[in-house]
């Protein structure tokens, strides 16, 4: 008897470790190669909601790039450039998105004195790559991009970088790990921690011990891809920012909670801004809440960027 129960425990530890395992590589598989939204799909849901202005993108003067990676592959994207200035943002869109998502932004910053660089983040719309990596390797195509546009604009322009969600998390990353180099950043619904956002992903999606499996995901990540998602920081990462950073974040956001944003608010030293809004899902700050959204961003540059605050006062 005593046998055939430490039979059946070996059996079941077995069976036990080999769904940890399974269930460890299709999580590393969905994370790796998740699937992206239609192009398509991601035009026409921008156009039905009057954030893309057809007539606009087609008449505005702008350029097509095509920035080479350090990782291997090329990034592309626009630099629309409506006004006369150098002064320029960056716009860094979220995971499964793409550049055309990011053109409301442009508008935006258009009405506030501002040209706009869109881009594809790697393994998103046309840029290259084989696998997305939640910030960890965007963070260098990000400085790859930077590196470009300020070669472009020159030393006196101004530069800031927008990002929403995964964009975010790539900005705060690349400004706290990489290199602070731009004027200003503006965080909107980053994660702050993506092993815990894994956590809170996977929750409710297996029957095993989440623990144990969000670890073996972990170890298939570095095994497959080159990383361990508990490195994945912008909570350590906004600790060495030095340059204003305006964080956004809708409380009813359910994917990734709003009260990762406070703590990245709270781990960064001034100067910075928080603002959150009660309307909207997760990436939806600027479509339910426009004209707020615009006038905390006008308050932010007016209170911290230099070449906005001589402007006003003219």
């Amino acid at each position: 008897m005593k046998k055939k129960v430490m039979l059946l425990s070996g059996i079941a530890t077995t069976l036990l470790a080999t769904a940890t395992a399974v269930s460890g590589y299709v999580l590393s598989n969905k994370l790796m190669y998740i699937k992206q939204k239609d192009s398509d799909f991601i035009l026409e849901r921008e156009k039905k909601a009057q954030r893309f202005d057809e007539a606009w993108f087609d008449s505005v003067s702008k350029m097509e790039l095509s920035i080479s990676s350090p990782n291997g592959y090329d990034i592309k994207g626009y630099f629309f450039k409506p006004l006369s200035t150098h002064n320029t943002i960056i716009i860094c869109h979220g995971v499964t998105e793409n550049k055309i998502n990011s053109t409301k932004y442009a508008r935006m910053f258009e009405r506030l004195g501002f040209n706009t660089v869109v881009y594809d983040h790697r393994r998103h719309g046309d840029s290259g790559g084989k696998t997305t990596s939640y910030g960890y390797y965007e963070k260098i195509d990000l400085q790859a991009v930077v590196a470009y546009v300020r070669e472009l604009i020159g030393e006196g322009a101004v530069l800031g970088i927008h990002g929403e969600s995964m964009g975010a998390a790539t900005t705060l990353l690349y400004a706290g790990t990489v290199a602070d180099e731009a004027d200003f950043y503006i965080s909107d619904c980053a994660f702050s921690d993506f092993r815990k956002l894994l956590y809170l992903i996977v929750k409710n999606s297996i029957s095993i011990d989440l623990r144990l499996a969000v670890h073996v995901t972990d170890l298939f990540m570095r095994l497959r891809d080159g990383y361990w998602t508990k490195n994945i920081l912008p909570i350590e990462a906004v600790k060495h920012i030095e340059k204003p950073v305006l964080f956004f974040h809708t409380t009813g956001d359910t994917f990734i909670p709003s009260s990762m944003t406070e703590d990245l608010y709270e781990q960064k030293a001034e100067p910075k801004m928080l603002c959150l809004f009660e309307e909207g899902a997760h990436a939806q700050g600027f479509n339910e809440n426009p004209a707020a959204y615009e006038k905390m961003v006008l308050e932010f540059l007016q209170r911290y960027v230099p070449a906005v605050q001589e402007k006003s006062a003219l």
